[in-house]
């Protein structure tokens, strides 16, 4: 996400304050989409290793939210909240998440699905308020690690449909 200046320099704006996580998944990219943006697929898979989430609202349109809990290994409820701001399928969505609506340090995050064949490489770039918050989050909430797990889950989910589609093909 860093930005390119009018004289071709990289200006790093909020290089301090970003986390950019990637993986390339097994399966096209309208379905690795669609994964990523209907609650009944969301519940199955969001989160780290050992989460489960707990949806109380979902509307998927520009302006919509998603109001969701997580659930901690440990028991510990971790209230989330979400907020698109940005909708292009299958392509990309920019989102705002915090743990409230108007949550002063909500991050933004912008998402990419690209085509890589028969697979979808999808970018995660998060963008905090402050490198201080940025930081905690990785240091605390270990941020960088949870990317990749979740972008995992979503990996193995979307392997589990694909393998589903495949076989009630076969069936037909």
């Amino acid at each position: 996400m860093a930005m390119t200046s009018s004289g071709g320099e990289l200006a790093h704006a909020t290089a301090d304050r970003e986390i950019v996580i990637s993986r390339v998944i097994g399966a096209p990219r309208a379905l690795v989409f669609e994964a990523f943006t209907e609650v009944r697929h969301l519940s199955r898979w969001w989160g780290p290793e050992g989460f489960t989430t707990t949806t109380r609202a979902f509307e998927f349109r520009v302006g919509g939210e998603w109001d969701f809990m997580m659930h901690g290994p440990d028991w510990t409820d971790y209230p989330e909240w979400i907020t698109w701001r940005e909708i292009v399928p299958p392509e990309r969505i920019a989102l705002l998440h915090g743990e409230f609506r108007n949550d002063p340090n909500a991050f933004e995050s912008v998402l990419t699905f690209e085509p890589a064949g028969e697979r979808t490489r999808i970018v995660m770039g998060t963008v905090f308020p402050t490198k201080e918050l940025r930081d905690e989050a990785v240091e605390k909430y270990h941020a960088i690690e949870g990317g990749e797990q979740t972008l995992g889950n979503l990996a193995a989910y979307v392997a589990e449909l694909t393998n589903e589609i495949t076989r009630k093909g076969a069936e037909s």
